[in-house]
């Protein structure tokens, strides 16, 4: 059963058909689906909750698109992780890392696409396409042959090679750009007008798209008791994640499934070679420069955010913050979580980390909140960031004498 009254553009409140519209036609405000919170909160409990499967769509009836033959690889229902070794390096008290890395393809990614492709279909498009920063191309490639849909995908042509292979091998049309994202979104955009039969996930259906990042706050308040927590930081890229995440948390409240109102401090995280929301936060402007992105963080590197209005918005009236850091403290970031917390994350999983440890030596993450931090790809996405830096601890000949001459057995561990 869909709960969707329609959309209603985000700036100027008109309200339009649930089509496959994203931009208003009189303000060009973007678009938002408009629900019926009543009959949800009629219909749902935290009982039909836990009876639904253990993917996002046990959260249908606040999503945009119906369960029932649903485009579905299985994601979502990731784990959360205490991290506690983590906490200690930092600083901090109660701290979770919630694990997107365990999704199909190996990143938030697949939240998205499943809701974006299920709703195509109930639209009636029947190609699959998206211009991606690497971990959308694989969901999209996945959850388009899974459907038996063709698919177009375009991509920067720098891409990771990990991120590259990971498409071609759905057997989609991958096409590399000669450009960055925000060119190769621009020619998306474009070719939207002259195939208007294809289904550009974040294009002519990211306003349903969109909607699949709720679900990481569904599950975290769900896995914490139905409990929103203190603070949460959250990487950006168009600033989408950021917006769904604090609205998933209000939404929960407001049918019923989290007692108390959300008082969550939302925070940002971005690499400070693509870090236009970062700078306007940082100098308190309402806009957001678009930048060209120079950063090992590809997954980010959106130089001309969406959404980086809007998250500015929610970040400013949730007490947060939004942080940038280099592509050395990224680096560290990975290898920070992986050996306190044995959790391999790409670059963007390391901008969050390292965010997350400047905002709490900063004092904006405090010892006396429940943190969580989102690690939303897999670290085999993007090993050239820490090929350099990581390998053999020694390389011996086979005996037990040259086994003691190098390696120290009696020093701290990790």
């Amino acid at each position: 059963m869909s709960f969707v009254d329609g959309l209603r553009c985000r700036e100027c409140g008109r309200s339009y058909p649930a089509e496959a519209l994203h931009v208003c036609e009189f303000c060009f405000g973007p678009l938002e689906v408009a629900y019926d919170y009543e009959a949800i909160a009629a219909a749902v409990t935290r009982e039909s909750v836990a009876a639904g499967p253990p993917t996002i769509w046990r959260y249908a009836a606040l999503l945009p698109a119906q369960a029932e033959g649903a485009v579905d690889l299985g994601a979502g229902c990731t784990p959360l992780v205490r991290a506690d070794r983590l906490a200690a390096e930092l600083g901090l008290g109660e701290l979770w890392i919630k694990n997107d890395t365990m999704n199909p393809t190996g990143s938030f990614k697949d939240r998205v696409t499943s809701v974006a492709l299920t709703k195509a279909r109930e639209l009636g498009f029947k190609v699959a396409a998206c211009a991606s920063t690497g971990n959308l191309a694989n969901a999209v490639a996945a959850h388009a042959a899974r459907a038996g849909m063709r698919s177009f995908v375009f991509i920067p042509s720098d891409l990771e090679q990990q991120k590259v292979i990971t498409t071609a091998v759905y057997g989609t049309t991958l096409v590399a750009i000669d450009g960055t994202y925000d060119e190769v979104n621009r020619l998306c955009a474009e070719l939207t007008s002259d195939h208007p039969s294809w289904a550009f996930v974040n294009v002519n259906v990211r306003t349903y798209y969109a909607e699949g990042s709720k679900t990481l706050a569904f599950e975290v308040a769900e896995q914490l008791g139905w409990r929103a927590p203190d603070h949460v930081v959250v990487p950006i890229a168009s600033g989408s994640q950021l917006t769904k995440i604090h609205k998933g948390f209000q939404e929960l409240h407001r049918v019923g499934l989290l007692d108390e109102p959300p008082a969550t401090r939302v925070s940002g995280a971005q690499a400070a070679g693509c870090a236009p929301v970062a700078t306007a936060f940082a100098e308190g402007h309402d806009f957001v420069r678009p930048v060209r992105p120079d950063t090992i963080a590809k997954s980010l590197a959106i130089g001309n955010p969406a959404d980086g209005p809007y998250a500015l918005d929610v970040v400013r009236a949730t007490g947060g913050a939004v942080g940038a850091v280099s592509d050395t403290e990224i680096v560290e970031g990975i290898r920070l979580l992986a050996r306190t917390e044995g959790i391999f994350a790409e670059t963007a999983g390391g901008v969050t980390i390292a965010t997350l440890a400047r905002l709490a030596g900063d004092g904006v993450v405090r010892r006396d909140e429940r943190v969580v931090a989102f690690v939303t790809g897999n670290g085999l996405k993007t090993l050239d960031a820490v090929a350099g830096v990581v390998g053999p601890t020694a390389t011996i000949k086979p005996t037990l004498e040259a086994f003691a001459a190098a390696v120290d057995t009696e020093g701290p561990s990790a």
